[in-house]
C-alpha cells in the first residue's frame, strides 16, 4: 500500500516508495493505493494504481467511457472544482520555488463548462485492417496506438457526432493508408475538417469526400504539406471561419490551421481580464507580444488605446492586419512581423516609448524580451502564460532585476481534464 502525497505538474500522484520518488498515474492526493510499476529510473519510478483502497473525496467517475485508454485527458477521474484548486496551487508553487516571488493578490480563478468546450483538435488517422478499417482519435496513454473511439467528451457534441461517421468515410477511400491526422477547427458558424494527405486523392476519393461534406454540413480542407498548403476541397461553398469577443465588439476571422485559443468561452473571460489588468487608456501606448492573430490587440485598441502588436508568423501579422481593417480598428491597431527571442532589443527599439504591455508567449516563456526591457519599460505589464514554470522564471526576473511589484496572478483552467495550466499575472513599477 502507498500513500499518495501530491499531483504533478502531469497530474500524477507523487509519492515515495522506499524513500524514491514515485509517479502513479490515476492516483489523488491523500488516497491508498496499491501500485504496479511499469519503469524504473535511477531518481524515480513511475508507476499505475491498480486498486484504490481509501479513494479520496475529490475522486469521481470518469466520464468519458474511452478514458482508461486515451492520452487526450489525464484528470477525469478528478472533481473538476477540485482540478482548478490543484491547479492554482501548482502555479504558486512554480513561483515560490523557481521564481521566489509571491503575487500580491490571489486572482479568483477563470473557469467555464467542463465538457464539450475543445474547439480546437488534432486526432490521429490510421488504417488498422484487424479493426475494421480506419480510426480517428488520440493515442493510447504512453503508446502511438490510435485509440477505438467513437465519441469525445471533450469536443462539442457535434463534432464528436461526427467520429464513427468519419471513420466510416475515410476507410472507403483508396487514400485510406495515406492520411495520417485530422485537425478540427470550429468557428462561430462554420466547422471545417482537414486531413492531412500524402497522396493525391483519386477522382472517386474526391466525390466520396465531397459527399461527405454536404451530408454533415462541413468545410473539409486538404493539407498536402505544411500548413500553409491547407486548402478548402470546394473553395467556392467554403466559409471563413471567425469567433466573437462580444464584449468588445470584435469578430476574429482565422484560417483552419492558424493558432487560437481552443475553449472560446474561457477566452472570452481571460480577455476581459487582460484588459481589465492592463486597463488600457485612450491615447496610451500598448504593445501586444506575441499577438498572434489579434486577440488581445483588437480589444485593447477597442478601448481607445494606440496598441502595435507584434509577431514571430507573417501569415498571423497579415491575419491580425485584415481582422483589424474588417473591425474597423487599423487606425488604431497595427500589426509587425519580429522575433521576440533572436532580437528582442531591436523590436523594443521600433517602437515608440509604452505606456503598458501585454505578454502572451509559448511556452518557452519570454525571456530574452523580459531581459531586453530598459529603463523605459512601460509602467504596467499583464503576461499570459501557458507555462507556470516559465512565467515563474521571468517573474523573478522581473521583480528582482527590472523593477516591478508582482502585483496579481491566477489560474485559467483553458483546458479543463488536462494537467495543463493557464495562468495571468501583473506587474507595475514607478513611471
Amino acid at each position: 500500500m502507498v500513500r499518495v502525497e501530491s499531483l504533478d505538474l502531469e497530474g500524477r500522484g507523487v509519492a515515495r516508495v522506499a524513500g524514491k520518488v514515485t509517479f502513479i498515474d490515476a492516483a489523488l492526493p491523500g488516497e491508498s493505493v496499491e501500485i504496479q510499476i511499469w519503469r524504473r529510473k535511477p531518481r524515480f519510478d513511475l508507476a499505475n494504481a491498480v486498486r484504490i483502497l481509501r479513494a479520496s473525496s475529490m475522486r469521481v467517475a470518469p466520464r468519458c467511457p474511452h478514458y482508461e485508454r486515451c492520452g487526450g485527458c489525464s484528470l477525469q477521474h478528478l472533481d473538476p472544482r477540485a482540478q482548478v484548486a490543484i491547479k492554482q496551487r501548482v502555479l504558486e508553487d512554480n513561483l515560490a520555488r523557481i521564481g521566489r516571488v509571491q503575487p500580491e493578490i490571489i486572482l479568483p480563478p477563470i473557469h467555464g463548462l467542463a465538457w464539450q468546450y475543445r474547439h480546437r483538435a488534432r486526432m490521429s488517422v490510421r488504417l488498422v485492417t484487424r479493426k475494421g478499417g480506419v480510426l480517428v482519435g488520440f493515442h493510447e496513454r504512453r503508446t502511438h496506438y490510435v485509440v477505438d473511439m467513437d465519441s469525445c467528451e471533450v469536443l462539442p457534441q457535434r463534432i464528436s457526432a461526427l467520429i464513427a461517421p468519419l471513420r466510416a468515410a475515410l476507410s472507403e477511400l483508396t487514400l485510406a493508408a495515406r492520411i495520417p491526422q485530422v485537425e478540427i477547427a470550429v468557428g462561430e458558424e462554420r466547422d471545417v475538417l482537414t486531413l492531412r494527405v500524402l497522396d493525391p486523392p483519386s477522382p472517386c476519393d474526391l466525390v466520396r469526400l465531397r459527399a461527405f461534406a454536404r451530408q454533415f454540413g462541413i468545410d473539409l480542407y486538404l493539407q498536402p504539406g505544411g500548413p500553409a498548403t491547407s486548402q478548402p476541397l470546394d473553395p467556392s461553398t467554403a466559409r471563413p471561419l471567425f469567433y466573437r469577443l462580444p464584449e468588445f465588439d470584435v469578430a476574429l476571422s482565422f484560417r483552419p490551421t492558424d493558432f487560437t485559443q481552443v475553449n472560446h468561452a474561457v477566452n472570452q473571460i481571460l480577455v476581459r481580464r487582460a484588459i481589465a489588468l492592463l486597463d488600457p487608456q485612450p491615447g496610451e501606448q500598448v504593445a501586444d507580444m506575441f499577438c498572434g492573430l489579434g486577440n488581445f490587440t483588437l480589444p485593447l485598441a477597442r478601448r481607445g488605446a494606440r496598441v502595435t502588436g507584434l509577431e514571430g508568423s507573417p501569415d498571423l501579422v497579415a491575419q491580425g492586419i485584415e481582422n483589424a481593417r474588417r473591425n474597423g480598428l487599423a487606425e488604431l491597431a497595427s500589426f509587425r512581423s519580429a522575433d521576440l527571442y533572436r532580437d528582442p532589443a531591436e523590436a523594443l527599439q521600433s517602437l515608440p516609448r509604452l505606456d503598458k504591455m501585454l505578454l502572451d508567449p509559448p511556452r518557452d516563456g519570454a525571456a530574452a524580451l523580459i531581459q531586453a526591457l530598459g529603463a523605459q519599460a512601460p509602467r504596467r505589464l499583464v503576461y499570459v502564460s501557458c507555462n507556470p514554470a516559465t512565467l515563474a522564471r521571468d517573474a523573478g526576473v522581473l521583480v528582482s532585476e527590472k523593477g516591478y511589484r508582482f502585483s496579481a496572478a491566477g489560474v485559467v483552467n483553458m483546458f479543463p481534464h488536462t494537467s495543463h495550466v493557464e495562468s495571468i499575472a501583473l506587474f507595475e513599477r514607478e513611471a
